[in-house]
């Protein structure tokens, strides 16, 4: 309103958010040559109107480049700048594929300067996790892994439902339980209890948890590389998704052939490229991809490494991030935690180490609760450790992926 009073130029306000732009508008927006996306001068904004860009066209479109000393639009009308002068700061998104340092220069100094807002959205549930991966970023591929049973489904559930509560447009590929069983374990993570003996409440917290912005693909068990990234790509597009879950790898992987292309592949040639495909949706859609993928096992009882991740080295050498969540019964130390997630790769900072885990039956969870008071390490459900610590921790009964 700010803008089209001062100067009577088209504008359309996002009331629901820079990350949401409804699809019955993107028709409308066909007419315009040039559009200017002001959503504030820092990182969050910056993203935000990057992203957008890509769906309306680089060639036509202008954004503000974050530290640009630039207001909001009513701001600078109350101050009585001129909004005309304040729109030339606005610079080219530029092409999607040429780059030059002018064009990233405004980055590279919020990468410096804006150290917090460069880490990512921050982990709630798992603030932990926070001093190793630092936070949940865009356009990262993260590889899970772990054994059968071990609950990885579960573990990912929760993380991924802790971002979605804070905002994060999150697509769930679940191709080994189906999507009923999946919401119900999410619902009770959402709700923190257990719904079937709190079933009176059960409508209070369904129509909290249709809220968020959390979206599932209708597949179940092996399906094609092309249509998979095809729904993908529509999310991407429609929903403005910024993190994917598949779950897993080798139950979505195995018809013989991807893409248009009808040939056969032997297993590991067919994994790479399904691998590379989610790395470089990763990065072209500025999307976190989260991949699943079973493990290989281990002889002796001996701990998960990065090579254990089944398949090539093309898996661990593409991902951002690589997950592990370790098992006691597969380890020779037995003075060692019974479960916990351990970071073996962290291409962002290179920080490594381990998380303990403790999990609560009621409510499905192995995120720690909110507080009102600040607990101390001791008291916190999680800890840190490094991964050849001993240290002996009591816990409550874990639930495998079957029992979801």
């Amino acid at each position: 309103m700010a803008v089209f009073q001062e100067l009577r130029q088209p504008v359309l306000s996002l009331p629901w958010g820079n990350d949401t732009l409804p699809l019955e508008v993107l028709p409308f927006l066909e007419q315009f040559d040039h559009i200017v996306l002001w959503f504030g001068n820092d990182i969050t904004g910056f993203n935000a109107a990057r992203q957008l860009s890509k769906k309306l066209g680089y060639e036509r479109c202008s954004l503000f480049r974050p530290l640009t000393p630039v207001p909001t639009p009513m701001d600078a009308l109350r101050q009585g700048k001129s909004l005309s002068r304040i729109l030339k700061f606005a610079t080219r998104a530029g092409h999607q594929y040429i780059q030059h340092f002018k064009d990233l220069r405004f980055e590279v100094q919020s990468e410096l300067s804006l150290v917090e807002q460069v880490k990512g959205i921050q982990f709630k549930r798992f603030p932990l996790l926070n001093k190793l991966l630092k936070g949940h970023r865009r356009g990262e591929l993260t590889i899970v892994t772990g054994p059968t049973g071990s609950g990885k489904t579960t573990f990912i559930s929760e993380l991924s439902l802790d971002l979605c509560i804070q905002g994060v447009n999150t697509l769930w590929g679940s191709f080994e339980i189906k999507n009923v069983r999946l919401m119900k374990t999410m619902l009770i993570q959402f709700a923190r209890k257990n719904l079937a003996t709190h079933f009176a409440e059960f409508d209070k917290y369904a129509d909290q948890f249709e809220q968020l912005p959390m979206h599932f693909m209708a597949f179940h068990g092996q399906e094609s590389l092309k249509r998979v990234i095809d729904t993908m790509d529509h999310a991407v597009y429609v929903h403005d998704i910024s993190h994917i879950i598949v779950d897993n790898l080798q139950f979505m992987m195995g018809m013989g052939q991807l893409g248009d292309r009808n040939r056969n592949f032997d297993r590991l040639t067919q994994q790479d490229e399904v691998v590379a495909a989610f790395r470089q949706f990763a990065t072209s859609k500025n999307c976190h991809v989260t991949l699943v993928i079973h493990p290989r096992k281990e002889p002796n009882g001996e701990a998960l490494h990065i090579g254990s991740i089944f398949g090539s080295a093309k898996a661990s050498q593409e991902a951002d991030n690589i997950l592990l969540l370790q098992l006691v019964e597969n380890m020779k130390v037995t003075t060692q935690p019974k479960k916990y997630i351990q970071v073996a790769k962290n291409r962002f900072d290179g920080d490594l180490g381990s998380m303990l885990l403790k999990f609560d039956k009621d409510s499905l969870s192995f995120g720690s609760k909110p507080s009102t008071s600040k607990p101390s390490t001791e008291e916190n459900i999680q800890e840190t450790i490094q991964p050849n610590n001993q240290l002996h921790s009591e816990h409550s009964e874990e639930a495998s992926d079957e029992e979801l």
